[in-house]
């Protein structure tokens, strides 16, 4: 990881944020930057109101000054980070743990631009783990459909989010049909929300040694 190279990245994306937009600000060590150089802009006069993906983002929003909203029906550009995304722009997230708010915010977004450095860069997703946010309650039989949907699946031990529930890392084979398995995700009961972002992402800000390269969604594509 190159944290030189996730700030130019962060830097590129802000960029795109204009007086008077709503912004969703993600959740990560990447996301962190885009806050800071947001609230650089914000107090220089840029006025402008943000939804936080999770409290820590929400305290870094305040400490630099960018003034917090509740989620409206529409937010106009959200920048977030990633775990792993591809030229096609499908996306893992949540490795921070936040993926249920950052995909309610993505959805409720007209513009989401990903923020990452060139390792996270790959030719196609499914190396990293994909997490799921689960109701306690649910927690065994969520694992046990996730189970035999193929997956390896690990609690995430020490953790809970913010909105009090647990996740479970799950490996999947690399060329399993991602589409098809978010579907049977989300149609689990108990389980609450995934890290698979596959028609979320419209464009991403990819900085490799010092250089940026803008990634746009084809919109066919979607």
């Amino acid at each position: 990881m190159n944290e030189s190279d996730k700030r130019l990245a962060a830097l590129a994306a802000v960029e795109e944020v204009r007086a008077g937009m709503s912004v969703g600000l993600g959740t990560g060590s990447t996301a962190a930057f885009a806050i800071e150089a947001l609230g650089e802009r914000v107090r220089g006069g840029l006025a402008v109101q943000a939804v936080a993906t999770s409290l820590a983002t929400e305290a870094h929003a305040r400490a630099v000054g960018i003034a917090l909203i509740d989620l409206p029906a529409r937010i106009d550009l959200t920048i977030d980070g990633a775990d792993e995304i591809d030229g096609a722009l499908r996306a893992i997230k949540g490795a921070g743990g936040a993926m249920l708010r950052e995909k309610v915010v993505a959805a409720a977004s007209a513009r989401m631009v990903v923020i990452a450095d060139g390792s996270k860069r790959v030719a196609a997703i499914g190396a990293a783990k994909i997490p799921v946010e689960t109701l306690p309650f649910a927690r065994n039989f969520v694992a046990a459909r996730l189970e035999s949907l193929g997956a390896e699946v690990a609690l995430r031990a020490n953790f809970i989010t913010n909105q009090g529930n647990s996740v479970l890392d799950c490996r999947f084979a690399p060329d399993i049909d991602h589409r098809r398995l978010a579907a049977e995700i989300a149609a689990i009961p108990g389980a609450l929300g995934h890290g698979l972002f596959l028609t979320e992402v419209s464009a991403a800000y990819i900085a490799t040694n010092g250089v940026v390269t803008r990634l746009e969604r084809d919109e066919r594509t979607r």
